[in-house]
């Protein structure tokens, strides 16, 4: 069993090391622990500590990709390298190194193919309060649109199966955290919590430059991943506003015309035209982004078969087929 613990970086020479050292050298379980980052266009010497330190592999971008696209790129360098369990933490140290045997442990005894570190909001102390009531209101939203139990849905401390990471899309680019969590919980994967630990923190985030940014990046990105995924259930929710208003608004003309008064409510009747026409257009747009949503589907599955020819089988697979004599995935 393989294990590549992958961590995304930009301009992180000063905090690297740090996180590096507190990674875990062996867990009960696991034959082998490999480290990768992701070097993200940084302009310091992020990379030259990496190689100093030992890290076995670097994926290099010569711009700034962004955290989604790094991800992206990194689960795509571990699946490459044989890598059974792969974990997601962060350059700044900021989750506890020790929790990554606790978050891998769901996926060792099969019961998940992704595992997410619920982190102590309320007990974190440079989170400020309006910080903590987004980040739980956030999780919540996430939870609804994804029919999962997530509590702390932007948590980047993460563990995710060969076969689970094989099947993540990342279409936004801003980040990858909310968009995986409703794309398993629509696609029934099994996704479980584990409360982790973290630790004091190095350096502000710079995930987002203001609170505002944040909120309205995270909301636009969990409204067009629930679209992917349920387009039917939401174009049928605008298009039973306009039409119901419609028929309301029908309903009314036709009562002032029994009463004689028809003619000076002719705006009613326009205007309830109008929106019975764009329900009857949305309800028809919603039918084909439900056919597109399935040939997605169908496109998902392709090219996750795709992915399985490509990467070949993990550490775990090569070494039962050498002991068996035969592929066994």
């Amino acid at each position: 069993m393989k294990l590549i613990i992958q961590i995304p970086c930009y301009n992180e020479a000063e905090t690297l090391e740090i996180a590096l050292n507190a990674l875990p050298k062996h867990i009960d379980g696991i034959d082998v622990i490999e480290y990768l980052i992701i070097n993200d266009g940084s302009k310091d010497n992020t990379v030259e500590v990496a190689r100093n330190w030992g890290v076995n592999y670097i994926v290099n971008f010569r711009n700034n990709k962004g955290l989604a696209r790094g991800f992206m790129a990194g689960i795509d360098a571990c699946l490459r390298n044989g890598a059974d369990i792969i974990v997601n933490t962060d350059a700044d140290n900021q989750y506890n190194a020790d929790d990554i045997e606790k978050l891998i442990q769901p996926i060792l005894r099969k019961e998940a193919g992704m595992v997410i570190g619920e982190r102590p909001i309320d007990e974190t102390e440079h989170f400020s309060p309006l910080k903590k009531k987004l980040q739980h209101f956030g999780s919540w939203v996430v939870r609804k649109a994804s029919k999962t139990d997530v509590p702390d849905a932007p948590s980047g401390f993460r563990a995710y199966s060969r076969s689970t990471a094989m099947r993540l899309n990342v279409i936004n680019e801003y980040t990858y955290t909310l968009e995986t969590i409703v794309q398993a919980g629509r696609n029934k994967m099994a996704v479980k919590s584990v409360p982790i630990r973290t630790n004091p923190e190095l350096r502000e985030s710079r995930l987002f430059h203001s609170m505002f940014g944040y909120v309205k990046k995270s909301m636009l990105t969990i409204v067009r991943t629930y679209m992917m995924y349920r387009p039917l259930a939401v174009f049928a929710a605008i298009a039973s506003t306009f039409f119901g208003s419609g028929i309301v608004l029908g309903t009314r003309y036709l009562y002032y015309m029994k009463k004689g008064e028809g003619s000076g409510h002719v705006q009613s009747l326009i205007l309830s035209s109008m929106l019975i026409i764009i329900g009857t257009l949305s309800g028809v747009v919603g039918l084909l982004a439900d056919v597109i949503s399935g040939n997605r589907k169908l496109i998902q599955e392709i090219q996750y078969q795709l992915r399985k020819m490509d990467y070949g089988p993990g550490h775990e697979a090569q070494k039962r087929e050498a002991e068996s004599g035969k592929c066994t995935d």
